[in-house]
């Protein structure tokens, strides 16, 4: 039986609310060990391509399921929210999801080490356990925005897998302070495609977490390259665990190591590109950029593929109100809304002119744009032929 949370509201009295998902969050717990789909595939085949069943499953299955299943739009009542949050279940679940990213890739490495693969399947092995271990960065965003220590620390260990350790420092104290601005690296701009948001928000990423932790460490009288700072505390996990495989399994780990880390990089780069595409905030009359808004953000109600991230799409509320768990995030009318979920939104992104063509339109159809491309964070190598093109189409 679901968790009935009973709560009385002024408005509305007596409210009882069921997660009728709450059972389904499993699915991010598990998700991680999709690899070994393919791994158990091939044993039972012998066919080196059954390897690729995870990114059939990812790219071809989820957003299947996201169209025929449909979006969820249901918000948990406000009252019974402090009582969801509290339910030690929900932060269970991202937990025990940590391990499993090490056992996704140490699994991995261990087929590769282990079994005669040809060239081209250990590529595709290597690219499948960086999209895996993509989603352990998913894993680490959920975490480093909660204030307790262990997970905190949780955060860390996990970003240790995709050697991604700075990004608790980055992503909450760089980018959602500067989210959609022209100031933010990690926020796309319409007209750029996800290529050259890569070459900024990638190299931009390491600067200002660097650049964020020293600062705070100097204020407490202690040096950049102190034990104390949190991302070298991640990367030396990184290095005992990537190390350690190339120990296990010889110099074969370099190439799967290095495709690893770079797709799994590049996950995150393609979340953070579909995710505030082309969004602005305003400037106040004292200069400074008005205080996140959920129209700040793309959101994506789309069931199985937020189920199998954690909420990672209801992207609007989290950066309106960042510590609120994923369990307890809502929707709101009039958002901008993602025509698919991420599964589906990746693959678009990779081909540009379908990108463009895709989100031009539903960008500056917005409620709070209308047509308006000063309300609209532009790519200034582009802004004249966008405004050539569209300036007088709304």
């Amino acid at each position: 039986m679901p968790q009935v949370y009973v709560a009385d509201d002024p408005q509305l009295g007596r409210v009882e609310y069921r997660d009728r998902k709450r059972a389904w969050w499993l699915l991010s717990v598990v998700y991680p060990l999709l690899p070994f789909t393919g791994m158990a595939l091939q044993a039972w085949t012998g066919a080196q391509i059954a390897l690729g069943l995870p990114l059939l499953i990812s790219y071809g299955l989820m957003p299947l399921l996201d169209y025929l299943l449909g979006e969820d739009e249901n918000n948990p009542p406000e009252a019974v929210v402090p009582q969801l949050e509290q339910d030690r279940y929900y932060r269970w679940l991202t937990w025990a999801t940590v391990p499993l990213h090490f056992v996704a890739l140490i699994g991995c490495a261990w087929w590769v080490g282990t079994q005669d693969l040809s060239w081209w399947a250990v590529l595709m092995l290597a690219y499948i356990a960086g999209t895996d271990s993509g989603l352990g960065i998913n894993t680490g965003h959920e975490l480093g925005h909660k204030y307790t220590r262990i997970e905190q620390w949780l955060a860390r260990l996990v970003l240790a897998v995709p050697a991604y350790g700075h990004f608790t420092v980055e992503h909450g104290r760089g980018h959602h302070r500067w989210v959609s601005t022209p100031e933010d690296h990690a926020s796309a701009r319409m007209g750029e495609n996800i290529y050259r948001f890569a070459l900024r928000e990638l190299p931009g990423g390491i600067r200002r977490a660097w650049s964020l932790e020293k600062e705070r460490l100097q204020k407490d009288g202690r040096s950049a390259w102190s034990l104390h700072n949190t991302m070298l505390q991640s990367y030396a996990v990184t290095a005992v665990l990537q190390l350690g495989l190339i120990a296990a399994w010889g110099w074969i780990m370099l190439p799967f190591l290095a495709l690893h880390n770079v797709v799994a990089w590049w996950q995150l780069t393609s979340a953070n590109y579909v995710e505030h595409y082309g969004l602005l905030r305003d400037r106040l009359p004292s200069g400074a950029y008005e205080t996140p808004q959920p129209h700040h953000s793309w959101n994506a109600n789309h069931l199985v593929t937020n189920l199998a991230l954690f909420h990672l799409q209801r992207h609007s509320d989290h950066h309106a109100h960042p510590s609120r768990r994923y369990q307890s995030l809502r929707d709101f009318p009039d958002l901008p809304q993602l025509p698919s979920g991420y599964f589906g939104m990746f693959p678009l992104a990779y081909v540009p002119p379908l990108w463009f063509r895709v989100m031009d339109p539903r960008l500056l159809a917005l409620p709070h744009v209308r047509g308006d491309l000063g309300k609209v964070n532009i790519d200034p190598a582009r802004r004249e032929e966008i405004v050539a093109r569209y300036g007088n189409a709304y």
